[in-house]
């Protein structure tokens, strides 16, 4: 049965009015919060989304080392000192440069992004640089149920010979166990669980530790994610260099789905392909799937490149 909600309450049965009307909609609301940032910046105008490698080419991912602090600046100088002292490049980078060259997707960030294009933003919230994401922070305390999922982006630079972007900074955010979003949903108003911030270490590595989330009616499981090109421009709403998103692989969602909670998503899925979706579906989400390990007993590891 469809029941009927306000912009602001999404409904895991039915999606939101403005959750398929696509990029041009979302850059819309999105300069009314960065045209400051981009008049005063030194920089040009946003650069293109870009590119990671087709689903199976890529092997085991690396974790981005990264501590959880309590303002964005302090975080920023701690982050950028510890990737430079960073090791030599990992298997899973030196894979990602050999294959570097397809330009990943720019999508829409849809109408839940918590970065102040519509509506609240946690990017100024103190406690938003963090690992793991699972739970909420500041002055809320609810957390996240679900299978464990951690997942890692490379971030390569295109323009400039597929370097890792040292520096770099993410922001990720996707929807629970129940199909709803954190800051949005009448219920989640006042929590900001499934979202947060890393900064890039010196492979161009962010690691993020959450839960798998839910497939609901209109969309295939998915996880967004802005890049920024500094932790400073991430936690200030500064220029976003790129907006995308994860697409989840068919096996692990059925794996995962298929565990008590998840029930609603079994029948979700039925009605949605990647061919189907509307963000994923004028090229089947190639580009954008990501690789996956592990089960719903012992949680998942997935790994995406992502050249700027």
């Amino acid at each position: 049965m469809t029941t009927s909600r306000t912009p602001d309450q999404p409904d895991v049965d039915q999606p939101h009015p403005n959750h398929d009307r696509g990029l041009e909609f979302d850059l819309t609301t999105l300069m009314s919060r960065r045209t400051l940032g981009l008049f005063l910046g030194a920089g040009g105008a946003a650069a293109a989304l870009a590119a990671c490698t087709p689903a199976g080419t890529t092997g085991s991912t690396s974790s981005a080392t990264s501590s959880a602090t309590s303002s964005a600046a302090s975080s920023g100088s701690a982050a950028a000192s510890t990737g430079s002292a960073a090791a030599a490049a990992t298997p899973t980078l030196t894979r990602a440069i050999a294959e570097c060259g397809v330009e990943i997707p720019e999508e829409t960030a849809g109408p839940y992004p918590g970065d102040g294009s519509n509506g609240p933003n946690v990017l100024e919230a103190s406690g938003v640089v963090r690992r793991d994401i699972t739970s909420s922070f500041g002055s809320a305390s609810a957390t996240a149920e679900g299978v464990p999922l951690t997942f890692t982006l490379t971030l390569l630079d295109n323009a400039n010979g597929c370097t890792p972007m040292a520096g770099a900074a993410v922001y990720a955010w996707h929807c629970d166990r129940d199909g709803k979003y954190s800051m949005y949903d009448s219920s989640l108003k006042n929590e900001n669980y499934l979202r947060g911030v890393q900064e890039a270490d010196a492979n161009g590595q962010v690691t993020f530790t959450s839960i798998f989330p839910a497939a609901y009616s209109g969309r295939w499981p998915h996880i967004h994610f802005e890049v920024f090109e500094s932790m400073n421009n991430a936690t200030s709403a500064g220029q976003v260099l790129a907006v995308s998103q994860i697409a989840l692989p068919k096996a692990a969602c059925d794996d995962v789905y298929a565990t008590p909670g998840y029930e609603k998503s079994v029948t979700n899925m039925t009605r949605t392909t990647l061919q189907s979706d509307n963000v994923f579906g004028d090229d089947g989400g190639i580009y954008q799937l990501a690789t996956m390990t592990g089960s719903a007993a012992a949680g998942y590891t997935a790994g995406l490149n992502v050249t700027i």
